[in-house]
């Protein structure tokens, strides 16, 4: 089978440094609730989405203007059915050149077709994650209305059981 994690890739006109401290500003484009550190190696930091749904995350590897990685080592999302289906995934933010723009390449892996976020995080999140992150072409910064992508997730069928052991 195919590598099917979750990938968004976009192109921004702007330097890899300003795009790695505008990823490592998680409060300026995922959430405002945040808790921790999410800037440093070794970093602990909680997205708090209201209503007891967070995610809480670790970063394992930062290479300056060219990756950063996230290990998820707790999360409670109450419209799952495995409220901790992001538990023990990585979110990696890649950062290339090319024709002299700034790549970013997001892949979670873990999060992949077989569990149930994954179709709501394709049509409902990789909008606002390009939307948040093009923003960079003219300044970061979070210009949405609080939205709780927890909120909204649709009633599914899928398990994430399958998986267990491949995270």
């Amino acid at each position: 089978m195919d590598n099917q994690n979750y990938n968004v890739t976009l192109t921004v006109s702007k330097t890899a440094n300003e795009v790695f401290k505008s990823i490592n500003s998680v409060s300026k484009w995922w959430t405002e609730n945040l808790k921790g550190d999410s800037e440093n190696l070794n970093g602990v930091f909680t997205a708090d989405f209201g209503n007891d749904n967070f995610v809480t995350h670790k970063l394992i590897e930062v290479v300056p203007n060219q990756k950063v990685m996230w290990l998820v080592t707790d999360c409670y999302l109450s419209r799952l059915k495995d409220k901790t289906e992001w538990a023990n995934t990585k979110m990696i933010f890649e950062i290339s050149i090319n024709d002299n723009k700034t790549q970013i390449s997001f892949t979670h892996i873990g999060l992949v077709p077989e569990i149930e976020c994954y179709g709501y995080v394709c049509k409902r999140l990789e909008p606002i994650c390009k939307r948040q992150f093009a923003q960079l072409n003219n300044r970061w910064g979070r210009t949405t209305t609080k939205e709780s992508a927890i909120k909204n997730l649709p009633p599914t069928t899928k398990t994430s059981s399958s998986l267990q052991g491949q995270r």
